[in-house]
């Protein structure tokens, strides 16, 4: 199946779920998440802020857990610079004040801003992805420029809600895979 009606069934699947099936596999996955990933050797992390009215991966429940267990981790989250095009990484703490973007997504204000290749690991949101680490997203193509601009050895970590599809058709050459994908039943690994 191809990206658009990839996107289109997960996200009617994500849409029939109740907030409280959510909220079970979200804690699943970041269940998984900690008892699968070593990270004392973190030193920058980078996690979006979950948009509620879109089904997502509830990440403030890695991101308190990262606030209180591993206080030596910088959190950063996205924020979109309009004038370069481009996703920037903002500092994101307890202390930060957050407004809602263009799109109504919520992002740090006047928050300093991480370099690219700062980032030890990255937790990518997606829409659907395939037993190969390819992944569907919301169609911007922000995470897949920021992703190239990582370093090689930095893990890009998907959530997801469901498990991942056989394939995903027409993957372009600028898509990053995926090196690892939580769902609430398993940690998903890929060469």
């Amino acid at each position: 199946m191809d990206k658009i009606e990839l996107r289109k069934q997960f996200l009617e699947f994500r849409g029939s779920l109740s907030r409280a099936e959510i909220t079970r596999r979200s804690r699943q996955v970041a269940s998984h998440f900690f008892s699968h990933f070593e990270l004392s050797n973190i030193r920058c992390i980078h996690i979006f802020l979950t948009i509620k009215d879109r089904g997502e991966v509830d990440t403030s429940l890695l991101i308190d857990r990262i606030w209180r267990s591993y206080p030596h981790i910088t959190t950063v989250v996205p924020r979109i610079n309009r004038k370069k095009k481009k996703m920037e990484c903002a500092v994101y703490d307890p202390m930060s004040r957050l407004i809602p973007n263009f799109w109504g997504i919520f992002e740090p204000l006047n928050t300093r801003v991480i370099a690219d290749n700062a980032i030890d690991a990255v937790i990518v949101p997606l829409v659907a992805f395939d037993k190969h680490g390819n992944r569907v997203g919301y169609g911007g193509g922000y995470y897949d420029k920021f992703l190239a601009l990582c370093r090689e050895d930095c893990p890009k970590i998907g959530v997801s809600l469901f498990d991942p599809v056989d394939q995903i058709d027409g993957i372009a050459e600028f898509d990053i895979r995926l090196d690892h994908c939580v769902t609430p039943d398993k940690v998903w690994s890929f060469e």
